[in-house]
């Protein structure tokens, strides 16, 4: 784990947020804890975490409208915790820029366990690059992996840092079908179980941001029953 990895808590369970903040300093993190909806998006950018954990339903804004407004200027990991059970949830969760869902009661291991997971992602997938730039889709596509910076026509695309994970996977195997079994391992270390369509949502918002028309995609495409496949 990387030096003074700083992890900022929103949720308006005091007591929660006490048990989970001690567990995680006693694990070498250094952590914020905010309870108020309404003063996140200032903490998130007063504080800087490397990532956050967002309590879906908190006093005065809720945590999707919070995930919304602060992804145009923080791009890090964000774990979204509810009590509510509800796969429209988390579909929205993840399309307004959440990297990860949990249910609530959580336990702290568990919850460290999906902070851990979240944080070596980046380093798991620098081990990958086999270089610092990559360009793809006849070279309208630039992706520098170590700015972590993405250019379509020569325009910059803000992504988050899963959205960027995700691409720079697809484009080192560009012009080859990668597989959501083969993606959801490369990028989550875990093994995909049929279920999960955090990828589907993630190549979604990827082709929003590109511009990409979902019925006919010609940068990230879809083959069908086998998987998906970046132009080259």
């Amino acid at each position: 784990m990387a030096d003074n990895e700083k992890i900022l808590l929103i949720d308006d369970d005091v007591e929660l947020t006490s048990l989970i903040k001690q567990f995680l300093v006693m694990n070498g993190y250094e952590v914020e804890v905010e309870h108020h909806g309404e003063k996140a998006v200032l903490s998130i950018l007063k504080y800087k975490p490397d990532l956050i954990v967002l309590d879906l339903m908190l006093p005065g804004v809720d945590g999707l409208t919070i995930c919304r407004l602060v992804r145009g200027d923080f791009t890090g990991p964000i774990i979204m915790l509810t009590a509510l059970n509800d796969d429209i949830d988390e579909v929205t969760g993840l399309e307004v820029g959440a990297d990860d869902y949990l249910c609530k009661p959580i336990k702290p291991r568990v919850l460290l366990a999906h902070i851990r997971a979240q944080l070596r992602r980046q380093t798991n997938l620098a081990k990958l690059n086999q270089q610092d730039i990559k360009t793809v889709n006849s070279g309208e596509l630039i992706i520098d992996s170590r700015k972590r910076i993405v250019s379509y026509h020569e325009k910059e695309i803000a992504l988050t840092s899963a959205e960027f994970d995700l691409l720079w996977v697809l484009a080192l195997n560009a012009g080859n079908i990668i597989s959501r079994e083969q993606l959801h391992l490369e990028i989550f270390r875990l093994e995909f179980d049929g279920f999960d369509r955090s990828i589907d949502l993630r190549i979604s918002r990827l082709r929003k941001k590109l511009g990409d028309d979902p019925k006919e995609p010609h940068i990230i495409k879809t083959i069908r029953n086998k998987g998906y496949l970046l132009s080259n």
